[in-house]
């Protein structure tokens, strides 16, 4: 579908936007509520949002990339917290992982609005070894599974129905209640962080900001200014 310089926006009160504002609460976040480690603080914070109602997936996280120069991000799902990093699965063969393969440095955020929280990450992106890989995919549900079989990720697709013909297609070869075997082209890369941040809203726009910065032997934490 091609969008034309003349088509029409849709009518919305452009003034509005300005004026769309919230005022946090006056819960905050002191240097005495922080851990030791930044992954602790991390796994502290994603207990909390998971056991949040409001919160539908406190496990997606926006994962930023550079593509040729440009940054460009897209929402994916944490599904593993290690010492080492956190660890999201996708298509070797998307557009994110290409991006990984020419510049691994990358960022994630956790946006848990209803909560006035983000949690910020800014790492170097690996891919997790094969074992790890088919551990989880075997874990997946096999429609998921199938789905990883069908989709070209990234690519251009000339109609919905050429997807449901490969969906069909796999789910025929490897039918339900079978062994699917994890594509090639499927897997894992985890986030070996260097920074994480932690931010709380707060009222006046007097936020808490603390950043965990990787340095020899351990992490030093700063305040910022929010």
């Amino acid at each position: 579908m091609k969008v034309t310089l003349d088509t029409p926006m849709a009518e919305f009160d452009r003034e509005a936007i300005s004026k769309m504002r919230k005022s946090y609460g006056e819960h905050g976040l002191s240097e005495s509520d922080l851990a030791h480690e930044p992954l602790e603080q991390f796994m502290r914070w994603l207990a909390d949002a998971a056991s949040n109602p409001i919160i539908v997936e406190p496990n997606a996280m926006i994962l930023a990339t550079t593509h040729e120069g440009a940054p460009i991000t897209r929402s994916v799902l944490l599904k593993d917290v290690t010492a080492e990093g956190f660890t999201f699965f996708t298509n070797y063969q998307s557009r994110k992982a290409r991006d990984i393969q020419d510049q691994p440095q990358v960022s994630l955020l956790f946006p848990w609005y209803p909560m006035e929280r983000q949690v910020i990450v800014s790492g170097r992106a690996e891919k997790v070894p094969a074992a790890e890989s088919d551990s989880y995919f075997a874990s997946r549900p096999w429609s998921s599974q199938i789905g990883a079989w069908a989709s070209e990720q990234s690519q251009t697709l000339d109609s919905r129905k050429t997807l449901e013909e490969r969906w069909a297609k796999y789910s025929e070869l490897y039918p339900e209640g079978s062994v699917v075997p994890r594509p090639e082209h499927w897997g894992g890369y985890r986030v070996f962080p260097n920074s994480v941040e932690f931010w709380q809203g707060r009222y006046s726009r007097l936020h808490d900001r603390f950043r965990y910065n990787q340095v020899s032997g351990g992490w030093e934490i700063d305040r910022l200014f929010p």
